[in-house]
């Protein structure tokens, strides 16, 4: 079994079994023409139930057979043209080759001892992002593993800082967008903060946070003696892709002290556009900031990073322990990530990032994420343009959120509640299918279906194409036929 490890005696069998890994992978994105082959989980399960794991296959090849058919072959693949579901990017090959670098020496990221210029360079990849920010000459933060944990860790630390000021635990409230990520209500929760700490505040029609509403609320917890802890912000919202006003939320902020948190984990990608950087006005007065780069900087999952202003106020989630990174470190000036991170055992997941930077640069990554921009504004055109469809809002970034409604002509007319049926029914075919991929969300309590358009291959034909499939679906779905299915 000792084979098996990687070490200086095993070099050859590690490059024979990662080039057949890699062949293999390369072979099947060659062949795929579809995002997805449509499989379900009561089809897939009963095939890796019967894998008997106490038995194995003793060699790579044999086991990459085996994986082709529980996985590879019925995998979702994000960098086919036509996935256009969630927040989920094709990836650039200097990202896969960091990770293929990464996972072979296996660093950890929580002490130098075990990490050594890993953690060097995570520390630049830190300041080049706050430089980008704009926080100034105090900020840092730490790499995560996705904007749950940044938005949670953000949240402890303006908890932390409202507690040292001398707040009441039970009077704390976080103030957060309607439209914003429900990790707030989750941290909030994990946290041990009150029931109803998290307080919504109104969006407008865009499904921007309205200052007005904000203030109103400031207003309100100042009057009943609550605290707000933090207000979050979003650039960039799941739903949407909107982006909160984030000067005016920073001025409101400014005048009741409260802690300022954007959400930017899918408009992180504006930090390195050439023509829509103005986009993140504002994000420079916030005290935290969470950027995703697994989203809009096309990085293999997971790429992310919460950073914050203020270094001090990282001491929150700073624990000491003799056998890892002892007090007498700091002193010692040794550099340990660990006195930052809520993890402790870390993978090198900024190596991605450097790498791409250094291979394509920041602009190129920008000009990627530019293109998919450009391709939601004439998306949104199209469906602006189609009666078959109603689009909520004009994007921002590159989501657009929309519904097929049928000819409302006459007493046999369609019902919300049937052209609900028939959303839910278009987005669940065509899954089926494989042909495309989209996602769905409710508005106003009525079902919508949603393009998340991160792939730069994607063109104003494949949308075209999948919403002729959409109105195929949803009219089949009500019997209402072919013809009107694919009308103009």
């Amino acid at each position: 079994m000792r084979s098996h490890l990687l070490n200086d005696t095993t070099t050859e069998h590690y490059r024979r079994s990662v080039s057949r890994g890699v062949e293999r992978v390369a072979a099947t994105l060659a062949a795929t023409d579809r995002p997805f082959t449509g499989i379900t989980p009561q089809a897939l399960a009963p095939r890796i139930d019967a894998i008997d794991l106490d038995r194995p296959l003793g060699d790579t090849a044999a086991a990459l057979d085996e994986l082709e058919g529980v996985y590879l072959r019925d995998a979702v693949y994000f960098h086919h043209p036509r996935y256009l579901a969630h927040l989920n990017c094709p990836v650039v090959i200097p990202a896969v080759t960091a990770e293929a670098v990464l996972s072979a020496v296996n660093s950890s990221l929580d002490t130098w001892d075990q990490s050594a210029g890993a953690t060097l360079i995570e520390r630049r990849l830190v300041a080049w992002t706050a430089g980008r920010l704009g926080l100034g000459p105090r900020a840092d933060g730490v790499f995560t593993s996705g904007g749950t944990q940044s938005n949670l860790q953000a949240l402890l630390l303006a908890r932390e800082e409202a507690l040292a000021a001398g707040a009441d635990p039970a009077r704390l409230r976080v103030l957060a967008g309607a439209c914003g990520h429900f990790s707030v209500q989750k941290s909030a929760a994990l946290l041990g903060l009150p029931a109803g700490a998290v307080v919504t505040v109104a969006c407008d029609a865009d499904k921007r946070m309205r200052p007005e509403a904000l203030a109103r609320e400031l207003e309100r917890c100042a009057r009943e003696g609550w605290t707000p802890m933090a207000v979050v912000a979003t650039a960039g919202t799941t739903d949407f892709g909107s982006i909160d006003p984030l000067p005016e939320i920073a001025a409101l902020c400014a005048r009741h002290r409260a802690w300022l948190h954007v959400d930017a984990a899918y408009g992180c990608g504006l930090l390195v556009s050439r023509t829509r950087r103005h986009l993140l006005r504002g994000i420079e007065h916030a005290d935290s900031v969470t950027v995703d780069f697994h989203k809009s900087f096309f990085q293999p999952v997971s790429s992310s990073a919460v950073v914050v202003r203020d270094a001090a106020v990282l001491r929150h989630a700073t624990y000491h322990s003799d056998y890892l990174n002892p007090r007498r470190a700091v002193a010692e000036r040794i550099p340990n990530q660990v006195d930052k991170s809520l993890q402790t055992t870390r993978r090198f997941d900024a190596l991605k990032l450097w790498m791409t930077l250094r291979v394509m640069g920041a602009d190129g990554v920008g000009e990627l994420f530019d293109e998919v921009l450009d391709l939601a504004g004439q998306a949104w055109l199209l469906l602006d343009a189609d009666p078959r469809f109603e689009v909520v809002t004009r994007p921002a970034l590159s989501t657009l959120v929309f519904r097929w409604t049928p000819p409302q002509d006459g007493a046999g007319a369609p019902g919300p509640d049937d052209v609900d049926r028939a959303n839910l029914h278009a987005r669940k075919a065509l899954a089926a299918s494989g042909e495309a991929v989209v996602a769905g969300t409710t508005v106003d309590g009525r079902h919508y279906l949603k393009f998340t358009l991160l792939n730069p291959l994607t063109t104003t034909g494949d949308i075209a194409a999948v919403l002729d499939l959409l109105a195929g679906h949803a009219a089949r779905c009500l019997n209402l036929g072919e013809t009107l299915a694919h009308a103009s």
